[in-house]
């Protein structure tokens, strides 16, 4: 081995916390630039080590190179005779300049110059890379449709308007890798659950022979200034055998993870959420009620601006604002220390933090007209802008709501497993009159429900606990994680979690029990 000098990597550290003191959290963010930590690189390298035979000849490629992390590692890891070149690519000229200086010595080569337009030539057998997470919404249209129609050309990935930039630097990469390379993607975990993920994953199966993803455990937190969680995806290009396997690892580091787990490549074909793995077993074939089987499920309001659109009483009070142009609106889950809602005799909730939303179709004129103080309150949301924004100004009036009924069961959108309850979703029995924002999932019982309901008013509350007696990891198994432990679950995400319990309640359900059937009460979110 080369063994790199401590001193020269303590300098290469340091050179990198410079250059990032130079900039902004909000322009490397924008930018997707996290550097790799010397640890997680040198332990992602060393795992390289294992897939790569001893006696080949190396060619690195690193697309995304920063001051040179992986490099790094890769000199101290492997043996110098196995060396053969070494190219990096960084288009940023603020790390890529003095990267290139502190390399000179090398026998590493630093194009200064933007990856997704290079023209590939197919030599290089290990490819590792950490690529720049970039947010779809920080990409130009103009950038979009080239990167897709380029990776497209280069690997066939078909890859959505909501896929970011690290999506199309795996896929551009093909190209570049000759046959038999091994490849390690240091990536957010993300692309396992969401729909743009979709394309990554049809090309890991069948592009390419997918041999590991570790995910990291998502409380500890890889990049101290990027809330996302992480993993590192390896493959081999080479087409996957018929009867392939793929491990799944998590926790831990890449050489000793804590969990681990086989799963087929044709059973990760037919599912939808890769996180599952490796702490869930294969999913069976549907044959149990799921929640959606009996509730539309639905995103609670997008104001547009919460503090503009959301008052409380005393505020409407002392601005002299008309109550009819307001409707309730239940607080922020962590103002709502119990799990049920109580209502007076008028339906509003009762509640230290009594909150209404601004929601009337009356024009301005008319407002004008009837209800001065409140035109004066919606002329100094003008002046702020709030008319112009994007969700205000696609409704008319702009200061109209979603027609959303008050949902008797709502569950938390996003949440902790780190919390004392140890539960990051709840489930609230909301007997008031309000509605929720964007931050709760409004749940409203399907016909079939409706009915057993209004025959049995004590089915509600025995379906508001059977709710809260789902388990933590049914739920996280269904949803999403971010860094540092932050929890998701979108409509359709909670959707397909086990419902069997609200099945046995209800005498119509407990005959049906195929899939077939079951589609016939359910399955729809709106």
């Amino acid at each position: 081995m080369i063994g790199i000098h401590e001193g020269f990597e303590a300098a290469r550290i340091k050179l990198q916390s410079e250059l990032d003191a130079r900039k902004t959290q909000a322009e490397r963010n924008r930018l997707g630039q996290f550097a790799t930590p010397t640890a997680l690189a040198f332990d992602i390298l060393a795992y390289a080590l294992i897939l790569v035979p001893e006696e080949k000849k190396i060619r690195f490629l690193d697309p995304a190179v920063g001051t040179g992390s992986f490099f790094s590692a890769f000199r101290e890891v492997f043996a110098e005779n196995q060396i053969t070149g070494a190219v990096g690519f960084e288009i940023d000229p603020h790390y890529g300049e003095p990267a290139s200086r502190i390399w000179r010595e090398s026998d590493f080569t630093i194009k200064l110059t933007d990856f997704t337009t290079e023209e590939p030539n197919g030599q290089f057998n290990l490819v590792i890379c950490n690529p720049p997470y970039v947010r779809h919404h920080h990409l130009q249209n103009d950038d979009k449709v080239r990167l897709q129609a380029r990776t497209s050309q280069a690997s066939g990935m078909k890859l959505s308007g909501l896929a970011g930039l690290y999506c199309h630097f795996i896929g551009l990469s093909h190209p570049w890798m000759a046959e038999g390379c091994v490849a390690g993607w240091l990536i957010p975990s993300e692309f396992m659950d969401v729909n743009y993920g979709k394309a990554i994953k049809h090309y890991l199966l069948k592009k390419v022979t997918l041999l590991k993803i570790h995910r990291f455990d998502p409380d500890d937190v890889q990049f101290t200034d990027a809330l996302v969680s992480s993993a590192v995806v390896w493959f081999k290009n080479e087409p996957p055998p018929d009867e392939h396997t793929v491990t799944f690892t998590y926790g831990g580091t890449l050489l000793e993870p804590r969990y681990s787990r086989e799963v087929s490549k044709n059973e990760l074909a037919h599912e939808a959420k890769w996180s599952r793995f490796p702490q869930s077993d294969i999913r069976q074939k549907r044959s149990k009620a799921v929640i959606s089987d009996f509730f539309y499920i639905r995103r609670g309001i997008a104001t547009g601006d919460n503090d503009f659109f959301i008052l409380c009483l005393n505020e409407i009070k002392s601005r002299n604002l008309p109550l009819v142009a307001f409707r309730p609106i239940l607080p922020s889950p962590r103002y709502l220390t119990e799990n049920e809602v109580q209502a007076d005799a008028n339906g509003l909730p009762l509640l230290d933090r009594q909150l209404f939303l601004l929601d009337t179709r009356l024009s301005e004129e008319r407002i004008l007209e009837s209800y001065p103080e409140l035109y004066a309150y919606l002329q100094e949301g003008k002046e702020r802008g709030i008319h112009e924004r994007y969700l205000c100004g696609h409704r008319s009036p702009w200061y109209s709501q979603e027609n959303r009924l008050p949902a008797p069961f709502v569950c938390t959108y996003l949440g902790r497993s780190n919390t004392k309850s140890g539960r990051p979703f709840r489930f609230i029995l909301n007997n008031s009159s309000a509605t929720v924002a964007n931050v709760y999932l409004a749940m409203y019982p399907k016909p079939l429900l409706a009915k057993a309901i209004e025959q049995d008013a004590t089915l509600l509350r025995k379906i508001w606990e059977m709710l809260n007696r789902i388990t933590p990891e049914q739920l996280m198994g269904e949803g999403r994680v971010y860094g540092g432990g932050l929890r998701k679950l979108e409509p359709g995400e909670l959707a397909n979690v086990d419902a069997a319990e609200i099945a046995a309640l209800i005498p119509d359900f407990k005959s049906i029990v195929s899939g077939q059937q079951l589609a016939l009460f359910g399955g729809m979110t709106l």
